[in-house]
């Protein structure tokens, strides 16, 4: 055996030389070994594979560019194996002698091309080649043969040298491209499976054509020429959607929502008490995760072929030698830069596609979430918590993709550093490495710093966006009560917590890019100086070998912070999102529960067999299954209901009435009992919930569009004249939230949803209380009495005694519990309906109900003018949102600098600039140190040498710190005035700003874009001057030590200018669509949470999610192009850095020779250009990727100063009035025309009266008829285009608009309470004790239900979903009283309570509010018949006035509705 070894390895160990493995033993096991299985591997699968006719008859489909790669890529292996053998022939005649291991080594590598080509043509290669076995073994054989050249590079000649590194090249190629063949060859085998079978030739035809297609462009894909139409357009022309690339299959938002969704479900049911959505991520994208590992692992390794290249390049030029070994090794140089920058490019395009899969996947899976969890259980979370999970957590999530890759790869990028610094230095280096590993401990305490602040600066930005949307829901009401300052103050409050969060983190980060950007400066200080302290002495391949590691090194020195931030931030957003995502959701309407953990039951109980509704001793609550106190709102309920039944629930304000509906619908906790219901189920809220989109829309609301039920349904709901007037009829795009249309138009559209639907069961909250008396009677008898509803099972919420009495069945409910069932004939019915002591009219009305809503002549002139002048046949009442062209403005630039600070502005730029110059002094000097060292004489003494370098090192570290301070204190400044002063102009603005531009769009601006003002612009914006002052330095330096560079640099500057041109003029139009594309999705997804019990309801889940998955598909289709645009560019600069690499290494070795009539110098200087052309590829790169990013970021804050634009109200006036004004409360209308727009019709035409101090006026007409107007144009929410307001004899247009609406008190027809303190919301500035607003809650009636709810301080939830409708109209009232204004205006405040409330009111209005001027805006009747004075409008002109009781007495028009009215 001795023998054998000694023949095998005779000039080397067998194994182990004393330092490493030997030589020999490398060669035989990491090149004959892997060899020698590859062979075997290989003639196995061909004679597997070799009777496979079917296969082999599929070759023949294979595309040419495959074949080629299959066939050409072995054939060129085969013949630099053959050249290697050669070489090796070549120093055997010269009698050097190289040992067997070497032939064994050489002549296998050339048997595994031979066979691959032997094997070829006689069998399906591609078939055999792409086994998985041998695909797979492919990936790992070039790592250890990475590891065997890296280990025996520097021992190598040139030529070998260059060989080997070719033949390495090969191995990867074709790795990659058996890959890549064997993946399509699944995809398409797949397709085939899962395709239905081909229906006719055209398909045929078509699918070959695609598929031809897609084998032609690989050259494409690795140059990204696919994306050039598209540039192309971006250059002649502003992009649009249809410009953009299609999106290739994997990509689709639907597949890769399942994948993940799969996966979630499976950490549901593994791990029901703890899911991960980190772990279902893994299961899902896992391995093709794992799979551009290895790619990047090939792509770090060939990373440091170049300063390899370059230390034997310096030695070849100190020798003098003039072989031809100097220009082999210079286009080696630039050759590996090539190379690296098509591998670059592919693993990031890879990468990004993945990112954009795992991004619309935890999107979608977001979005489906909130269509399945019911309202109780979504309590936990706040709206805006929610929203801010979808805007910004999901994006943090899906940068784990680059961190997690980044935490292995940057130690290993490190360590292969170092080791190659060990060869060079010996164990100097450990000096250097000393600094790097004391930072270590450093750094994981700053990171963990870094998390919490995180953690508690998301939490603010929460409540920030929930109290932003909050602002933006109730912003009319807000305005009318003078409270903008109030709210924005808080909102100010919450966002100085979030930028002290936010500053406490950027100071860190700071401190993190100090001590890693000083790092590479403090590793050449300490290396160098320790090594010559050692008695060593400094060459120029040394230094300079060392200063291109040291470069290497920069790059995951300096991104580590940044990745362990990035992987701290994406593993608290996936926590954030697991705890959303498992939270328990609705599996079926059919459901028991119990609180003594009974077994779910799905089937209904013989008992409920012929019920619509079966409700048995039902216990329910708002409480979330986290929440350990219960409030029940319903408590012990029975009940049954009988299909094709007419039912109404009736009861006093907040005894549960609403409550029943959504237990029924499955929206709240039961804790103990059953409900089950049969059948589709359609539902109207008792705030409707309008969808953006056309009338249509939202009545068929997913159903196919079938005219004659279409027609019947808006007839019956009393929609046809109001859709006939409207410019665009039915067609006519209604706004979010339906702000184009009144309260009472609202209301009868939800109706006509629930009924077009045709349902079997139909449960309506209230929907009587919003419209007037006559068309309240059409409703009743054509809609919910009418033919389009026979058969079906009705549940109607009420407060109209018409319908009580109509009804089959009454339920009375009273503190959750159903007190009493039974007819409407019924004694306890009656004294229920006839409890408030109107008038003998009452009695009248009651009596001729039935025969007046026959009467032909009150149906006929019914709906005449039911429409809102606000947006009458506006088409496009909403806005499209508009984005700039072309590049970004020189002034948005000048925007952020003066926003960041002038002075400090200039102090970034002049520490970048001043640190980059003490880097490249630190270089020169270290330059001049190896010249002198090796000249005849030493000048200097080795103290002084290292003195200087001390001395530059501490001067680069002082201005590292300066700029990393300042750039994140000018961040910080313009992030907090950017806020400031976009909040501040959206307060000022006016009404119609927020009626035509959509919440989601302004809540884009104060969550995405400005979370990029926060964080990624300065980010972005300090690589971008590091990379600037990093090229210009490097520029200087070249320029001084090589003057053709200077020849070089006219031409590559305007390459390059034109590269950029045109990839920034698409990446531009790319980033503005992408935010235009964005913004959809969070509209859709705001309007979705508010409208997500109605969508269960019906359950239209699928339809809704998928026009969700239409919004991201553009998304998706807008990403992907940026990022093919980006990596476009990014490929064609690299390697365009590469030809400058090889131009100054060819030059260097031209000048070498003396062939040039100009010296490039010292060893020292062209060891010094030479380093410092190296990282022209990365930098080059970087800083066009960074100035793009920047400009792409840019536009966001383009996006936020177009807000600094928009329209502000008249706040100033020219009086200010004494404390005690008005003190009279007389108001007079002169000549007032109003209009909403200039192309619509006037709201108020030409109105003019008078209201006496101290009176109390009803203001009533029909839905629409301009009631609403009055109080817009008292409010100056809606400037009066006409005439003259006067209050006490002043105009009002010349009292500031704030003062005046803070001097009058108003009840809005949508109660408002915000999230906060019950005290908060009634006493808001803070200025009456807690006895004075106990007497307002028990004048109006509330202040049982509010000792019940636990006092003043109880938390009221968002939107004050803790109470009813009709009790927060009551607080709302409480909160007008506690104002003590001498004008009261109550917009239908009693519309949504019951019979005996509203008649309270009315009483207590009477008694508290006498010397009060108090105009109340009413549908019922009843509700001013004891009023001094009432005006009814029509059309905007006053078509009667007088007192109600002496109208009543005469043929009138107040008369006519008093009759049509049941009251």
């Amino acid at each position: 055996m001795d023998k054998f070894l000694a023949l095998i390895c005779p000039n080397s160990p067998s194994v182990w030389d004393g330092k490493g493995f030997s030589a020999c033993f490398e060669d035989m096991v990491l090149g004959f070994g892997l060899n020698a299985a590859t062979i075997g591997i290989i003639v196995v699968l061909g004679c597997i594979h070799k009777s496979s006719r079917g296969i082999q008859r599929s070759d023949t489909q294979m595309a040419l560019l495959q074949k080629l790669f299959l066939h050409l890529i072995p054939a060129v292996g085969a013949c630099a194996s053959l050249l290697d053998t050669i070489f090796l022939w070549k120093r055997e005649i010269n009698r050097h002698f190289a040992g067997y291991h070497k032939w064994f080594y050489s002549c296998s590598e050339l048997m595994v091309w031979t066979n691959i080509i032997l094997f070829s043509p006689c069998v399906s290669s591609h078939y055999m080649l792409c086994n998985y076995v041998l695909c797979y073994w492919w990936i790992m054989k070039p790592l250890f043969w990475i590891f065997h050249l890296l280990t025996k590079f520097p021992l190598l000649e040139t030529s070998i040298c260059v060989v080997e590194s070719f033949i390495l090249l090969l191995n990867i190629t074709f790795g990659i491209s058996i890959n890549v063949i064997r993946i399509k060859i699944l995809s398409s085998k797949t397709s085939s499976l899962e395709d239905p079978l081909l229906s006719n030739h055209m398909d045929l035809e078509e699918g070959c054509h695609r598929d031809l297609g897609k084998s032609r462009n690989f050259c494409d894909l690795m140059t990204f020429k696919f994306i050039n139409p598209v540039m192309n357009h971006g250059v002649v022309k502003q992009l649009d959607f249809e410009d953009l690339l299609e999106l290739p299959p994997d990509l689709d938002p639907s597949s890769c929502h399942d994948i993940l969704f799969t996966c979630w479900e499976a950490q549901l049911s593994n791990n029901g008490s703890n899911p991960s959505l980190l772990r279902a991520v893994c299961c899902a994208y896992g391995w093709p995760y794992l799979r551009l590992g290895l790619l990047k692992v090939v792509n770090d390794c060939i990373g440091f072929a170049g300063p390899l290249l370059l230390n034997k390049l310096i030695r070849f030029l100190q020798q003098g030698s003039e072989s031809l070994d100097g220009y082999l090794l210079a286009i080696s140089l630039g050759l590996t830069s090539v190379i690296k920058s098509f591998l670059d490019t592919q693993y990031s395009f890879h990468l990004g596609k993945l990112k954009l899969r795992l991004r619309s996947s935890i999107m979608t899976l977001i979005y489906q979430k909130c269509l399945c969890v019911n309202l109780a259980e979504r309590s936990k979370f706040s709206n805006g918590e929610i929203q801010t999970f979808m805007s910004v957590d999901a994006d943090r999530t899906v940068n784990m993709c680059n961190s997690f890759h980044d935490v292995w790869s940057l130690p290993l990028q490190i360590g292969v550093a170092l080791y190659l610094l060990y060869t060079q230095v010996k164990f100097a280096f450990v000096s250097g490495l000393a600094i790097t590993i004391l930072l270590i401990p450093v750094n994981k305490w700053i990171s963990k710093l870094i998390a919490s602040a995180t953690e508690k600066m998301m939490k603010q930005k929460d409540e920030r966006i929930r109290r932003t949307g909050e602002l933006l829901t109730y912003i009319r009401t807000l305005k009318m009560n003078a409270w903008e300052l109030l709210f924005s103050g808080w909102l100010m409050e919450t966002r100085s917590s979030e930028v002290k969060h936010l500053a406490t983190r950027k100071y860190l980060d700071a401190w993190c890019v100090f001590f890693w950007a000083t790092t590479p400066t403090l590793f050449s200080l300490f290396t160098f100086g320790l090594y010559a302290l050692l008695g060593h002495q400094l060459d120029a391949a040394m230094v300079f070998t060392c200063l291109a590691l040291f470069n290497t090194l920069i790059s995951p020195l300096n991104s580590f912070p940044w990745v362990i931030n990035g992987l701290i931030d994406a593993i608290v957003s996936s926590r954030r999102l697991s705890r959303f995502l498992s939270c328990p959701q609705n599996k079926s309407k059919v459901k028991e529960t119990n609180s003594c953990s009974l077994p779910y039951h799905s089937e209904q109980p013989d008992s409920s067999q012929g019920l619509a509704v079966f409700v048995q001793d039902a216990c329910c609550t708002w409480s979330s299954s986290d929440e350990e106190t219960l409030n029940l709102v319903l408590n012990h309920v029975n009940l049954s209901l009988s299909r094709g039944s007419f039912v109404a629930v009736v009861g006093e304000v907040g005894s549960g009435k609403s409550s029943l509906l959504y237990s029924i619908l499955g929206e709240t906790r039961a804790v103990h009992g059953s409900i089950h219901s049969d059948g589709s189920v359609a539902y109207v809220p008792q705030v409707p919930w309008i969808l953006s989109g056309t009338i249509r829309d939202n009545i068929i609301f997913g159903k196919n569009y079938d005219p004659k039920r279409y027609a019947e349904t808006v007839q019956a709901c009393a929609l046809a004249v109001d859709i006939s007037l409207m410019v665009g009829g039915d067609m006519t795009y209604i706004g979010e939230k339906g702000v184009n249309l009144s309260g009472g138009q609202r209301t009868r559209l939800a109706l006509a949803r629930a009924l077009y639907h045709g349902s079997d069961v139909i449960m309506l909250d209230d929907v009587l209380s919003t419209v007037d008396a006559q068309v309240a009677q059409w409703i009743l008898h054509n809609a919910i009495l009418g033919p389009l509803v026979q058969g079906k099972t009705r549940l109607l919420c009420t407060h109209n005694i018409q319908a009580i009495s109509s009804a089959e069945m009454v339920v009375i409910m009273d503190k959750g519990r159903i007190k009493w069932v039974g007819s409407p004939n019924d004694h306890q019915v009656y004294s229920y309906i006839t409890f408030s002591p109107l008038n003998e009219l009452d009695t009248a009305v009651q009596n001729q109900g039935k025969s007046c809503c026959t009467n032909s002549s009150t149906l006929k002139d019914l709906p005449d003018s039911e429409i809102k002048h606000v947006a009458e046949g506006a088409e496009e009442i909403i806005e499209a949102e508009s984005r700039k062209e072309g590049k970004v403005e020189p002034g948005v630039y000048k925007n952020y600098a003066m926003y960041t600070g002038w002075f400090i502005t200039v102090v970034i730029c002049l520490s970048a600039v001043l640190m980059q110059a003490s880097r490249n002094g630190n270089d020169l000097w270290l330059s001049f140190w190896v010249d002198t060292t090796h000249s005849s004489q030493t000048r200097y003494s080795l103290p002084f040498y290292l003195a200087i370098l001390g001395l530059f090192c501490i001067i680069n570290s002082f201005f590292t710190l300066v700029r990393a301070f300042s750039f994140a204190f000018g961040g910080l400044q313009a992030a907090i005035k950017v806020h400031n002063k976009m909040l501040g102009n959206l307060i000022n603005a006016p009404v119609q700003f927020f009626d035509q531009t959509p919440g989601g769009r302004i809540l884009n601006r104060f969550s995405s874009d400005l979370y990029t003002i926060d964080d990624s612009l300065p980010f972005i914006m300090n690589i971008l001057l590091a990379n600037f002052v990093g090229l210009l330095g490097i520029a200087v330096v070249l320029s001084y030590v090589q003057v053709f560079f200077l020849i070089l640099l006219l031409p590559f500057w305007f390459i390059y200018s034109r590269l950029q041109f045109f990839y920034r003029s698409t990446s531009r139009e790319l980033r503005r669509l992408d935010s235009v594309s964005r913004s959809p999705i969070y509209t859709s997804f705001t309007e979705t949470l508010d409208g997500s019990s109605t969508i269960r309801a019906f359950k239209l889940e699928d339809l809704f999610f998928s026009k969700f998955t239409e919004h991201v598909t553009l998304y998706q289709k807008t990403s992907f192009t940026e990022i093919a645009a980006s990596l476009w560019l990014s490929l064609r600069l690299q390697l365009l850095a590469a030809s400058i690499i090889s131009f100054i290494a060819l030059m260097a070795v031209v000048g070498g020779h003396g062939s040039l009539p100009i010296s490039f110098g010292t060893p020292g200087l062209v060891g010094l250009a030479l380093s410092y052309a190296a990282p022209i590829v990365s930098l080059l790169g970087s800083f066009l990727t960074s100035f793009t990013e920047t400009e792409k970021e840019m536009v966001s804050v383009e996006r936020v100063l177009e807000y600094m634009d928009i329209p502000q109200e008249e706040i100033a006036g020219r009086l200010f009035m004494n404390p005690d004004w008005p003190n009279q409360g007389v108001i007079e209308f002169q000549n007032v025309t109003l209009k909403y727009k200039p192309s619509l019709p006037p709201a108020l035409c030409n109105l003019s009266f008078t209201i006496a101090g101290g009176s109390q006026i009803g203001i009533i007409g029909r839905t629409g008829a301009g009631k609403s107007s009055v109080l817009n144009a008292l409010f100056r929410l809606t400037p009066i285009c006409t005439g003259s307001i006067f209050i006490d004899g002043i105009n009002i247009s010349n009292i500031p608009v704030r003062e005046l609406r803070s001097r009058l008190a108003v009840v809005p027809q949508s109660p408002f309470l915000f999230e906060g303190s019950l005290r908060d919301n009634l006493d808001p500035f803070q200025v009456h004790d807690d006895l004075i607003i106990w007497n307002a809650l028990e004048k109006c009636h509330v202040k049982e239900e509010v000792e019940a709810a636990g006092g003043l301080h109880i938390l009221v939830k968002e939107s004050g979903m803790s109470f009813s409708v009709g009790q927060r109209q009551l607080l709302c009232l409480a909160r007008a009283l506690l104002k003590s204004s001498k004008v009261l205006c109550l917009d239908e405040c009693t519309a949504n309570v019951d019979t005996q409330t509203a008649s309270l009111l009315q009483s207590t209005i009477a008694e508290e509010c006498k010397g009060i001027t108090v105009i109340t805006i009413a549908h019922r009747i009843s509700t001013v018949l004891n009023m001094d004075n009432i005006l009814i409008l029509d059309h905007g002109n006053l078509a009667e006035q007088g007192n109600p009781q002496v109208l009543l007495k005469h043929e009138s028009l107040f008369s006519s509705f008093a009759k049509a009215s049941s009251m």
